[in-house]
């Protein structure tokens, strides 16, 4: 590396601070399931309905739809919590406007030579002061993903107490695992966003002091209509006994299946 070379890296080198990072370990949590699995069902038989509705000239009702199975699961959430701040000059220019008559300005020791400026009137002249202006920008997040890193909302993580074992129930019941720097990489992606004037860095930090996957229990309840000869399911809160989800997919099957009835008829 020629000398030239030396003196230009060690000035690039020089213009910035390298990034410093606190980040915390994360933790799994396990929620205790507070509801039991005959209430679930009781729920189920109240819904179950919703699961195949009415179709052209068909109608299910309640005693057409068979329980098939219920299934017992766990949906990960992560939570991370932290801040990225940055402090930071960029470059900045102020025109000062001066009388005409005034060949030059003295200030700090610097000489200045006025000019003519589209911003000055006929009697006026400006001088342009150069400069840095510092700025520190702090930013702070609290997220709740789910497992494919998507936003999730506070109503899907009710309050509830945690297994005293949450490692033995993630293996025993083979808990979806996430990837060990999902959420940091996500935090990193929203948060870590450096202002475009930069023109030094003095300081830049990242801290991210919480890091939790809550396992939340579900329940899956499995229908079957003998008309269609379709299934569908239900998913409630192990929690709460919220109804989560339903297959909506199967009406859209029975559609399909009584339009193909039909044409074959025509």
């Amino acid at each position: 590396m020629s000398e030239l070379e030396q003196i230009e890296e060690v000035s690039i080198s020089a213009s910035t601070s390298p990034a410093k990072e606190s980040i915390t370990e994360r933790k799994s949590l396990v929620y205790e399931t507070l509801i039991d699995p005959t209430t679930i069902r009781i729920e189920a038989e109240k819904n179950k309905s919703k699961l195949f509705r009415r179709f052209l000239f068909q109608l299910n009702q309640p005693e057409e739809i068979e329980f098939v199975s219920i299934e017992k699961h766990y949906e990960p959430y992560m939570v991370v919590s932290g801040k990225y701040l940055i402090d930071y000059y960029r470059a900045c220019a102020y025109e000062v406007k001066v009388d005409r008559d005034v060949k030059e300005v003295n200030i700090l020791n610097h000489t200045f030579v006025p000019e003519h400026s589209s911003n000055s009137t006929m009697s006026e002249h400006i001088i342009c002061l150069e400069g840095e202006e510092r700025l520190i920008k702090e930013t702070k997040a609290f997220l709740i993903l789910d497992k494919f890193g998507r936003d999730s909302k506070l109503k899907k993580l009710p309050p509830a107490p945690s297994e005293k074992n949450p490692n033995e129930l993630i293996r025993s019941f083979k808990m979806q695992e996430i990837a060990p720097n999902l959420d940091v990489d996500i935090f990193r992606k929203r948060m870590e966003k450096r202002p475009n004037d930069i023109k030094r860095v003095v300081n830049e930090e990242t801290e991210i002091d919480q890091r939790s996957v809550i396992y939340t229990p579900r329940f899956r309840l499995t229908y079957k209509c003998q008309k269609i000869s379709k299934e569908a399911y239900l998913e409630f809160d192990g929690v709460t006994s919220k109804l989560i989800r339903q297959n909506e997919n199967v009406f859209s099957a029975a559609i399909r299946n009584v339009t193909s009835k039909l044409k074959a008829l025509m």
